[in-house]
């Protein structure tokens, strides 16, 4: 076994580890692996894990932008537009403007370009920690959408600022703002352009097929479908990847069938665990080469740079959050960051504080040409943004979140699953009554159905409080468990029969996922209630 395989198993190894122990201490994921990979990389004997740049952004952002974006809510991204678009470019540009004026007033000798490459490269927010972190700790959900809105677009914006800088870096050619802001906004056309024409070809293909493996890997295979020509035509290949996602995420139901959707459920959950991890963990073990290429400045410096710049970012999106609510409210544009009049200051605080960076950043400066001015400086200052962001604020996130009371009760998503569950139930009993008249549908089996779907209906009503509730809560729950008890006795059998050599291992994973699937019909988890005690 050679070097490399060696690091990539031990790399595996220490995801399932650290995000083992991330779970034992309740502390949020990303965190512990960042650390864990700073640790890791001082490790005798493992090999120096580099980051190909390129590599990065083409393998790793493009699925976790699509299907942050296929699983979004749009409704509620549609609804905080504003707060979103404001996050997304208004607070990019301006992080990249006050940046650029501290690492321009601090560093000797750096160039207004590179200064403002900086502040573009640490202006966004990582589509990864933004989002994860939040839901880990229970930020209300009209919050999260905020932030997942803002991790969607943010990136592209950034990456077209950061292009702009870089040419402003290395031409001879005067800047231009009038240049600048049209490239900007034809580039974010261009890639939503791109994101809708493949999401539209994509959608017509799979309404054709009725195979879940093939159609799964199309899945996987569409944001790179949608990246790569927005790439090619100098477009924002992010905004392709974020818009092909929505598109096929509001089609989804059309195009797919149960068995495609149950499989890919599964796929991306798996997926974006696994590429969230192996991007956190790379970037701790980055440490390193950002340490070695600053070998001649002393560390005392190298602090300094690092606190200015984390500050910088930290204290702008704070204060943006605290003051943009004054301008906005003054013109008239009410709802800044709730969906029910004004947002409370603890709310704009909790936003403003989970601002982390990630691996984006990182590949953005390491993206930076070899003869780029100030190259060493900018990848050491990217990285501790990163680690600031990451471990400071990921680490006092939650207890922040606790102390202002910023905590989702789950009320509000409680009350739509009970709609929604009594709306099917009502729709249920009206196809039964329409399949009354049809001569195949025998009379006994619709009865059967009717009246187990009638009991439901009144147990529904009964829990959102329209009827009594006369016990109906009490006998489902007792129900259930007996249905839970029956599949884990059939459960049991076939893994014996399987163990005997009766049946094949592939019969039983058959039959198996047939009583898995059922067992995830019923309402309640084992555990949840426990009707012999009552």
């Amino acid at each position: 076994m050679d070097e490399l395989e060696v690091t990539l198993v031990a790399l595996l190894l220490g995801i399932a580890i650290l995000s083992a122990a991330a779970r034992a201490i309740n502390v949020p994921y990303p965190i512990v692996l960042v650390l864990g990979g700073a640790l890791l990389s001082f490790a005798p004997g493992l090999q120096e894990v580099t980051l190909d740049p390129d590599l990065v952004l083409l393998l790793f952002l493009p699925p976790l932008l699509y299907s942050g974006a296929f699983f979004a809510n749009l409704r509620e991204l549609r609804t905080a537009a504003r707060p979103i678009a404001l996050l997304a470019i208004g607070l990019v540009l301006v992080t990249m403007v006050v940046v650029a004026v501290v690492a321009h007033e601090l560093i000797d000798g750096m160039s207004w370009a590179a200064a403002f490459t900086l502040g573009a490269i640490v202006g966004p927010t990582d589509p990864v920690a933004a989002t994860a972190i939040a839901r880990r700790l229970g930020v209300p959900r009209r919050l999260v959408s905020v932030l997942e809105g803002e991790a969607l677009v943010n990136d592209a914006t950034a990456l077209v600022a950061y292009r702009i800088a870089i040419t402003a870096a290395t031409s001879v050619v005067a800047f231009s703002f009038l240049d600048a802001a049209w490239d900007f906004l034809w580039k974010a056309a261009g890639g939503i352009a791109v994101g809708l024409i493949v999401g539209w070809i994509v959608a017509q293909v799979r309404k054709r097929l009725n195979d879940p493996l093939i159609e799964n890997t199309i899945s996987l295979l569409t944001a790179y479908a949608a990246y790569v020509p927005a790439e090619l035509l100098h477009v924002s290949a992010v905004l392709a990847a974020v818009t092909v996602g929505c598109y096929l995420g509001w089609m989804a139901p059309k195009i797919s069938s149960p068995t495609t959707r149950l499989m890919g459920f599964g796929m991306w959950e798996l997926l974006q665990f696994l590429l969230n991890a192996f991007l956190f963990i790379l970037i701790g073990l980055q440490l390193p080469a950002v340490l070695d290429a600053l070998e001649g400045t002393s560390p005392a410096t190298l602090l300094g740079w690092a606190a200015a710049v984390s500050a910088a970012v930290v204290l702008c999106r704070l204060v943006w959050q605290w003051l943009i609510v004054y301008p906005i409210r003054w013109l008239g544009a009410t709802r800044l960051l709730t969906t029910r009049g004004r947002s409370r200051w603890q709310e704009r605080t909790v936003v403003g504080w989970a601002g982390m960076r990630g691996a984006v950043s990182l590949a953005a400066a390491l993206a930076l040409p070899t003869d780029f001015p100030f190259r060493d400086e900018i990848l050491f200052l990217t990285f501790a943004v990163i680690f600031v962001t990451l471990v400071l604020q990921g680490l006092t996130l939650s207890p922040l979140i606790r102390m202002f009371g910023v905590l989702d009760d789950g009320s509000e998503e409680e009350r739509e699953e009970l709609t929604a569950r009594l709306y099917a139930t009502q729709a249920a009993l009206g196809r039964i009554e329409e399949l009354g008249n049809e001569e195949w549908a025998r009379d006994d089996t619709l009865e059967r159905m009717r009246n187990a779907y009638e009991y439901r209906r009144r147990r529904l009503k009964a829990r959102a409080g329209k009827i009594e509730d006369d016990g109906f809560e009490d006998r489902s729950t007792q129900y259930q468990t007996v249905v839970r008890e029956v599949l884990e006795a059939q459960r049991r059998e076939i893994v014996r029969l399987r163990n005997e050599g009766t049946i094949s291992n592939d019969v039983m994973h058959r039959i198996e996922r047939e009583l898995d699937l059922e067992d995830e019909r019923l309402e309640f988890r084992p555990g949840e209630r426990n009707p012999q005690a009552q």
